[in-house]
């Protein structure tokens, strides 16, 4: 009989190059040729076409060849690589660069998250640690070290306060989370006395023992109370010193010629800042839109600083602003992008003197949609420097001298465009948190005379307001004109954060139900559900903690808590580098005269972006460190002192708590929590006991006494006073027998560990 005829297999269709691609980018690991033919379950014949394919787009620069023949995107680490320990984060992890990355070439560093080393022979890795580690790609810019063995310990900086003792000088460093204590050499002192505040370099060497450090640089008495921002200013290498060409350049700088300028000085344009502000970078006016045609509608100009006039591509002031990224604003100073006789004088928009400005002008109905918009380079002139407060209480009927002729031609026209803007952005949906600020009150001696929260008004609403749509102008005009825009974009957030998010709403029976469209009502719609009860603080802060970092980009992606499709930062170029960048594209792109972006400047957008993504970060992390440390100061004479709070954060070290008058952080140490075995449960951010079944979970109120504040160090530890809601309701739970209350299981190797 004849054989039935068989049908060949089917070949699997061969990818694309996007898809390509997408899964070398996507996965977090170098990538060979077995790995993808698996992935896309190709078969021996379409080999040779994936060899081809992977050598193309290798050759044109989109995929890079690493060990054994492995595949990863252009500008990704080797698996295996040698780094420096450089620092630590907010939350005490380390932080490391890659000893072989060019930055010149390259742009900034990745991030490099360290976990610790496992194992017997485990060496404690610190600060000036070289360590040989294998990486984990958690992102295009982040990446996690497992090291795998120490190298060497190279010199590495840090600040402290020296002091004298019995047996010799020692320097006790101001992070926290550096509770080790230095050698200081006689001879390694640099002429620093006791108390003084001093940056140091540890000295290699010296394995057993506490290590030596060497005085580099004396820093000031401790005993000034404006040592703490100093002390935040050092510790986040923040720059402060500037190069003499750039104040030469600076102190030159006259007012802007008229010529080829729009005049706009009849307009009467305010600044409406906060108190303490001391540079005004935008000024606004608005009226009722006079068109019949846009019945209800406004009319608002929103004029910003000419920082391009006086800052030029590769210029003096233009390295340093770079380099800068930002200003940087504490309680009792300000460490500005542009020296003062820029962010203070000439860009500054005095009340009732001439200055240089880039203007846009705005339609908008009478719901808040934009009709259309036209920028402007402009001479303005500010009819009154105005506060909050001031702009509040006189549209609360409070109107002061300098308000009062202002509210009906100015100031109610403004909030009637704020109303509809306002109402514009509830449509459109917008993630709207509710995060109280606090506000540290330096008096002129530079002690803390209070802590307050930080108001917030319709006057605050109505700048924001309109700055957004001022930006959302700047970013739809340099797409019009096809020039490169500095986006402001915001990601949606990552499925591993809503995961964990949703995994812990549900503990509070609140749902974020899986498969859901991703918007800004979604989570607005978890708040409104939080809103009114115990948990509407916690709820605030998780979902916050969801959220993707913005950050500053050529490449747009949209800005998801904003709900806009394109933004950029156009309104505070005297502090923000990205918006000097979008001013000098809009005038390039509008032909508006000298100082527009230059061609080479735009092959470095994206190194740029990274670049002043990471000093926006590093500029946050020194103010809310300036912040914590003031508040410590603040507290130093209230030791023993009882205070009520809610637990904002659940490590394996303990319960970190925030107090509810001030929003001053502290540790409840795990060991001083009432006796019981305890395991941190991470699923449902708490700490159980497992003998006496006491739980302590986040955003749980707690009644505290502060044990130690540490102003130098900037810490504050708690102490734990039990009330009913946390003490165990019954006989012990122990499952290895009646334990009798008070004797605790000390933290042992497994505490904190999960179940």
């Amino acid at each position: 009989m004849p054989v039935p005829p068989t049908n060949p297999p089917k070949q699997t269709p061969f990818p694309t190059r996007a898809q390509l691609l997408d899964y070398i980018r996507d996965n977090p690991e170098h990538v060979g040729k077995r790995e993808i033919s698996r992935a896309f379950q190709l078969d021996a014949e379409q080999r040779p076409q994936l060899r081809q394919m992977l050598k193309q787009l290798e050759d044109e620069g989109h995929i890079q060849r690493g060990r054994k023949r492995r595949f990863a995107p252009p500008g990704t680490l080797p698996e295996v690589t040698v780094l420096t320990v450089h620092a630590t984060d907010s939350d005490g992890e380390l932080l490391a660069r890659p000893d072989t990355w060019d930055t010149e070439e390259l742009g900034p560093p990745p991030r490099v998250l360290v976990l610790p080393m496992k194992g017997r022979q485990a060496a404690a890795i610190g600060v000036g640690d070289r360590v040989l580690a294998r990486l984990t790609r958690e992102g295009e810019t982040r990446y996690t070290a497992k090291p795998i063995k120490r190298l060497s310990s190279a010199p590495a900086r840090l600040l402290g306060v020296l002091a004298e003792g019995p047996d010799g000088w020692r320097l006790r460093p101001t992070n926290r989370r550096d509770r080790n204590e230095y050698i200081v050499r006689s001879g390694d002192r640099g002429g620093a006395e006791a108390g003084e505040l001093v940056e140091a370099e540890v000295v290699p060497g010296r394995t057993y023992g506490l290590r030596m450090a060497k005085v580099l640089d004396r820093l000031g008495d401790t005993a000034n109370p404006r040592a703490v921002s100093l002390i935040c200013i050092h510790s986040h290498g923040i720059p402060t010193e500037w190069p003499p060409e750039a104040e030469d350049q600076a102190r030159a700088a006259g007012p802007v010629p008229p010529e080829g300028r729009e005049d706009i000085r009849s307009v009467p344009l305010v600044t409406i800042d906060g108190e303490d502000a001391r540079d005004f970078d935008d000024a606004v006016w608005a009226e009722a839109d006079p068109d019949p045609a846009n019945s209800g509608g406004w009319h608002a100009l929103v004029a910003i600083a000419d920082v391009a006039w006086y800052v030029r591509p590769g210029d003096a002031l233009d390295d340093e602003a770079v380099r800068r990224g930002n200003s940087v604003y504490f309680p009792d100073r300000v460490v500005p992008m542009l020296p003062e006789a820029l962010s203070n004088g000439w860009c500054s928009l005095r009340p009732n003197e001439d200055r240089g400005c880039l203007a846009v002008e705005m339609w908008f109905d009478a719901v808040g949609e934009k009709l259309r918009h036209r920028f402007l380079r402009g001479v303005m002139r500010s009819a009154a420097r105005l506060t909050y407060t001031q702009v509040q209480m006189a549209m609360d009927g409070g109107a002061d001298e300098a308000t009062a002729p202002l509210v009906e031609p100015l100031l109610t026209p403004l909030y009637g465009v704020f109303r509809a803007l306002d109402g514009a952005r509830r449509t459109r949906g917008s993630l709207d948190l509710d995060l109280p600020e606090r506000r540290v009150i330096v008096a002129e001696d530079g002690t803390v005379a209070g802590i307050q929260p930080r108001p917030r008004y319709d006057s605050h609403r109505l700048i924001e307001e309109l700055m957004v749509a001022a930006n959302v102008c700047a970013a739809e005009e340099l797409e019009k004109v096809r020039q490169p825009c500095m986006y402001r974009v915001h990601d949606e957030p990552s499925q591993e954060k809503l995961t964990a998010l949703r995994d812990f709403l549900r503990t509070l029976d609140i749902k974020l139900a899986p498969g859901q469209v991703l918007t800004p009502h979604l989570f607005n719609r978890v708040l409104e559900h939080a809103r009114d009860t115990e948990h509407e603080h916690l709820v605030n802060e998780v979902v916050l903690r969801a959220q993707a970092q913005a950050e500053y980009t050529p490449d747009n992606i949209g800005h998801f808590g904003l709900g806009l499709r394109r933004y950029a930062h156009f309104t505070s170029p005297i502090r923000r580098y990205a918006d000097l960048m979008v001013h000098r594209a809009l005038i390039r792109g509008l032909s508006l005269g000298d100082g527009g972006l230059e061609d080479d400047q735009i092959d470095e957008f994206a190194q740029i972006g990274g670049h002043i993504s990471s000093t926006e970060r590093r500029a946050a992390a020194a103010e809310r460190d300036a912040v914590n440390r003031f508040t410590v100061a603040f507290l130093a004479g209230k030791v023993g002192a009882t205070f009520s709070g809610r637990v904002n954060g659940v490590t394996r070290a303990g319960l970190f708590v925030t107090l509810d008058e001030t929003s001053a952080d502290g540790l409840i140490p795990i060991s001083t929590l009432p006796a019981d075995f305890y395991w941190h449960n991470e699923e449902a951010r708490c700490l159980e006991g497992r003998d006496f079944g006491r739980v302590y979970r986040l955003g749980q109120p707690v009644t505290v006494r502060l044990r130690e504040a540490d102003p130098i160090a900037g810490g504050l530890l708690f102490e734990l006073l039990e009330d009913e809601d946390s003490a165990p309701s019954g006989p012990g739970r122990s499952r290895r027998g009646g334990r009798p209350p008070g004797v605790r299981r000390g933290p042992g190797r497994r505490s904190g560990g999960r179940r």
